[in-house]
């Protein structure tokens, strides 16, 4: 018996990283998850994995995020991972990048919250779980501009569910971690001019920690 046993947990961005590694735990304790992410291929990797049901959302599309919804009868946590770290001071933020950023860490949120929230108030329970970051409100952090503003708005975002509707049954909070070793962070480690010194740096500091 898993202390998940039964409850439905929809989760994004489920495809590598902290939203693969909580789709299996939440599935190896019973639940029955609902993994999605916009890659297909990676996602493909979850499937046989016992408890798990894949499907490929763009949660950034309104059309898709309320298609995902009416699949599901009820549900119990709901976990918005989807996010994109951009590199740069606001000099070198554009416009489009700005945009993007917001696009994916905030209105994501806000429409998955917006579609399934309905659903946990009908049954006066349900958690929301949005991951945010160190680098927002909480820290200012170099050259992470359009990316610590839009984590910031996804603290706002939970205070403000978990606000309106704690008296309702919702729990919402929001995880704010600090550098995890994932393959998002891999990438923009070896994007960088110099990323063997760029790993050995980060490696002394985790161990420092």
């Amino acid at each position: 018996m898993g202390r998940l046993d039964g409850k439905v947990i929809v989760l994004s961005a489920a495809a590598q990283g902290i939203g693969r590694a909580a789709a299996i735990a939440f599935a190896k304790e019973g639940a029955q998850v609902t993994a999605t992410d916009i890659n297909g291929e990676k996602l493909r990797e979850l499937e046989g994995v016992e408890g798990i049901r894949t499907k490929v959302v763009d949660v950034t599309k309104k059309d898709q995020v309320e298609a995902l919804a009416k699949e599901h009868d009820r549900i119990d946590v709901l976990f918005n991972v989807a996010g994109f770290v951009h590199h740069g001071t606001i000099l070198d933020c554009e416009e489009a990048d700005w945009d993007f950023t917001m696009n994916v860490n905030v209105r994501s949120m806000y429409l998955m919250c917006k579609a399934f929230l309905p659903k946990m108030l009908a049954k006066k329970s349900g958690n929301i779980i949005n991951m945010a970051s160190v680098a927002s409100s909480i820290k200012g952090v170099v050259n992470r501009c359009v990316y610590s503003t839009s984590k910031a708005a996804v603290i706002g975002l939970t205070k403000s569910i978990a606000a309106d509707f704690i008296d309702q049954g919702i729990r919402c909070n929001c995880v704010c971690p600090g550098t995890v070793d994932t393959p998002s962070l891999r990438g923009r480690i070896q994007a960088q001019p110099n990323p063997e010194q760029v790993l050995l740096t980060l490696t002394y500091l985790f161990s420092q920690s």
